[in-house]
């Protein structure tokens, strides 16, 4: 390690969502470069055992397991909150999955810290609300995802002015590549299987559905401040090429990469350095073919809806997102079909409740909605 690198003071990191594969990921970098980092606290909603081996190796002094109390030594949510916002954590690295990660974010984000943000949820729900309160509070948001982090690194010291379109790709999901495939009888299993990906079962469920790249364009907007029809979708199957930025002059800039979750995650939690690379780099002297198609948007409808959500605003985002959750549990559950369920996130968004994502009350409010409309669907 360098010199510079050993004079430089660790940082101090929080790994809420430790156990997951975005946090696992997220603990292999930290390991890897403890000269660097100094993992204050992880966290986890039901893997307590496995919580307290990580909290052992990485030497964390905080571990907290929100639904196996006995596998905490803080003796509560308020004190996890006290600890994100206090003097001792430097960076929080947010991937709970779901709307739950939002209030560590916001305390987090009051406390001026900087948070690198894997949790679509929490912008795809309340992003004015997060986005405001950084704003208000001197916090700063480092996004994770492969697609955010690509957009990230294409646009840094480059000004907003100059941005004519923000292009995200996507691998397609199984199914895209197959157009003969009835949707209607898909199976869990079949749309648990991502063609590029390791992930969890609920994102590789989305990716399936392309809710997933719905919920990146609706990040986008929040998080770089761009109108949804700046933000493009290509299906990209090699999944090297994370993202693109086209620019007024029409250059194009895109941020390629191995597909391995440890290069965003350390992108973030280094920046603005750059480490020496944990994974293999590619290898640009074996072929290598690139495609880029176009999204079958009538069989995968879900890109339609978060524009909807940006374009409506208000609670339609809480909406969204929460009549995903009860389609995509329905839809494991055997009650409704794959291709049903983006029929049915619209049908709630059609019932969307006047107001404002700007507390926990309407954010509730919205999801009880979401979650009755969907329970009721029939296609």
């Amino acid at each position: 390690m360098s010199s510079s690198a050993e004079k430089t003071p660790r940082r101090r990191v929080a790994i809420l969502g430790a156990t997951g594969s975005i946090g696992s990921n997220a603990v292999a970098v930290v390991r890897a470069y403890s000269d660097r980092f100094e993992t204050v606290c992880v966290t986890c909603r039901n893997h307590g055992e496995l919580l307290q081996v990580i909290a052992n190796e990485l030497n964390a002094r905080y571990f907290y397991c929100s639904e196996q109390p006995g596998f905490s030594n803080l003796a509560s949510e308020s004190e996890l909150y006290s600890l994100l916002a206090g003097p001792e954590v430097d960076i929080v690295l947010c991937a709970i999955q779901g709307i739950d990660a939002l209030k560590e974010v916001l305390t987090a984000l009051r406390a001026g810290k900087t948070v690198c943000l894997a949790t679509k949820e929490v912008l795809v729900a309340a992003g004015a609300w997060v986005m405001a309160t950084a704003r208000k509070y001197g916090g700063r948001i480092l996004p994770v995802d492969s697609e955010h982090c690509a957009v990230f690194q294409c646009l840094h010291r480059e000004e907003k002015r100059a941005l004519r379109r923000i292009i995200l790709t996507c691998s397609g999901g199984p199914f895209h590549a197959h157009p003969e495939r009835d949707l209607h009888t898909v199976t869990p299993e079949e749309a648990g299987h991502h063609p590029a990906w390791n992930m969890g079962g609920k994102i590789t469920l989305d990716s399936a559905t392309l809710m997933n790249k719905a919920f990146e364009i609706m990040e986008a907007a929040w998080l770089y401040g761009v109108p949804e029809d700046q933000i493009e979708v290509v299906v990209h199957p090699q999944a090297v090429v994370h993202s693109m930025v086209e620019f007024v002059d029409g250059a194009v800039m895109a941020q390629l990469g191995p597909t391995d979750m440890k290069l965003p995650i350390q992108y973030c939690l280094t920046y603005p350095e750059r480490c020496p690379a944990l994974m293999q780099p590619l290898d640009f002297t074996r072929p290598m073919a690139l495609e880029f198609l176009p999204p079958d948007t009538r069989r995968f409808p879900a890109l339609e809806l978060a524009r909807r959500a940006l374009r409506m605003g208000g609670l339609t985002g809480a909406v969204l997102n929460a009549a995903n959750d009860s389609a995509c549990r329905r839809f494991r559950e055997g009650t409704l079909a794959f291709d049903e369920i983006a029929p049915a996130v619209a049908c709630a968004l059609d019932h969307t409740p006047p107001g404002e994502a700007d507390s926990f009350e309407a954010l509730a409010t919205a999801a009880q909605v979401a979650d009755d409309i969907v329970g009721n669907y029939m296609p």
